[in-house]
């Protein structure tokens, strides 16, 4: 582990030095001059999504979790090649103070986009509040963050690269570094023809990037549009449950993003030791929003164990089960717990029900292509250790 961190500080050296002449321009990169898939490249519009949701009015079909209710505004019209920059910077720990962390050390493309970990863990080994949510759908996301304090995917992420437990870079540096890799001053111009590197272009490429991670076509959505085999028996049962006025999950787990994209006060515990976080309290003023967080999507949640904020629950069932035992049973304040959160009694198989259900939710064959060399020369960021990290998560919350 040293030799390959000596490496990655010799490489950040050598690409840190001068440019002269010419080679400041040359690039052995090109970008992508398509659309990634599920987008179509629109004459002075940029890439626009395609999806049959798309031709579903929003009141169609609504119901309890309507199963043809149509998506809400997404942030899409980006052009290919700030898309493709974006996925070069997504996966470059040259964006980190000391070259050893990208946004993909977190948001790990096999795992849903999360880290395996409880909590988000940063440069140095540092370990963040709050675990790492998904990427799949951001585009559709008015908020982000778990509390909501940020508005746009441009203005996110200035969160994780600028937060000394995140990235711990600065402003300053981070330009200066990004100016310095000929690869970097190449392909910035070709993404953004009139302006090249910049800082708010590089927040627009990363915001282009994950505005193009979709998950709209699981077993559920051939269900949903009329194959009425996509499910198994177990599955339909399940999405029945979760539908109903009893379970009432669908109520913030709305299809077709399964969430709706609000905050809710449900009681989470926080694990044992840790400070109780007061979420979208501090966000919004508002004390009724203590303990509140944003309802998170469904899709793919079956690849992104642990759950909730604080990672708290280690499988869907167990999560499950949490609303099961009824409103504000784990909550260590006086919460103002959301009305929806009820005490359903579901019966043991209809859980094993809701689980089996969230399981045909999954759907990544839009995962992006990650590179195997970014253009800082840079190590690409690998998962070679995600495996005991995330035992040593297990085994912190499950002594």
């Amino acid at each position: 582990m040293q030799t390959r961190k000596r490496i990655q500080v010799f490489i950040a050296l050598l690409i840190a030095l001068p440019c002269h002449g010419s080679q400041s321009r040359e690039s052995t990169f090109s970008l992508a001059e398509d659309c990634p898939r599920g987008f179509e490249l629109v004459s002075g519009e940029g890439c626009r999504l395609r999806s049959l949701y798309q031709f579903y009015s929003s009141n169609q079909n609504r119901g309890v979790g309507g199963t043809r209710t149509g998506l809400p505004p997404v942030r899409d019209g980006y052009t290919p090649q700030q898309i493709d920059l974006g996925r070069y910077l997504f996966f470059d720990p040259v964006l980190s103070a000391d070259q050893t962390v990208s946004c993909a050390s977190c948001h790990q493309p096999e795992r849903g986009f999360t880290d395996g970990l409880d909590v988000a863990t940063g440069i140095h080994g540092r370990r963040g509040t709050r675990s790492t949510p998904s990427l799949w759908n951001v585009a559709f996301n008015p908020k982000l963050f778990w509390d909501a304090r940020s508005d746009s995917l441009e203005q996110q992420a200035l969160g994780p690269l600028y937060s000394v437990d995140e990235m711990g870079n600065s402003p300053a540096e981070l330009l200066a570094r990004l100016q310095a890799v000929p690869n970097y001053q190449a392909l910035f111009e070709q993404a953004f023809p009139s302006t090249g590197i910049s800082l708010p272009n590089l927040y627009t490429a990363l915001a282009a990037f994950q505005a193009s991670l979709i998950s709209l076509n699981s077993r559920y959505d051939q269900y949903a549009h009329g194959d009425h085999t996509a499910l198994n028996s177990d599955e339909l049962a399940g999405l029945n449950v979760f539908r109903s006025f009893v379970a009432r999950c669908s109520e913030c787990h709305t299809p077709p993003l399964f969430t709706n994209n609000q905050i809710a006060v449900i009681g989470v515990p926080e694990p044992e030791g840790v400070t109780f976080d007061i979420g979208a309290e501090k966000t919004f003023s508002a004390v009724k929003l203590r303990g509140g967080f944003k309802v998170p999507t469904l899709r793919n949640i079956a690849q992104t164990a642990p759950y909730m904020h604080s990672g708290v629950f280690a499988d869907l069932r167990e999560a499950t089960e949490f609303y099961n035992l009824g409103r504000g049973h784990a909550a260590s304040d006086d919460l103002q717990i959301h009305w929806h959160i009820t005490s359903p009694d579901l019966k043991e198989y209809e859980i094993d029900q809701i689980v089996a259900f969230m399981h045909a939710l999954t759907d990544e064959r839009f995962l992006p292509e990650i590179p195997k060399i970014v253009p800082s020369g840079l190590v690409v960021t690998d998962n070679h250790n995600k495996d005991d990290q995330t035992m040593v998560a297990h085994q912190r919350k499950h002594p």
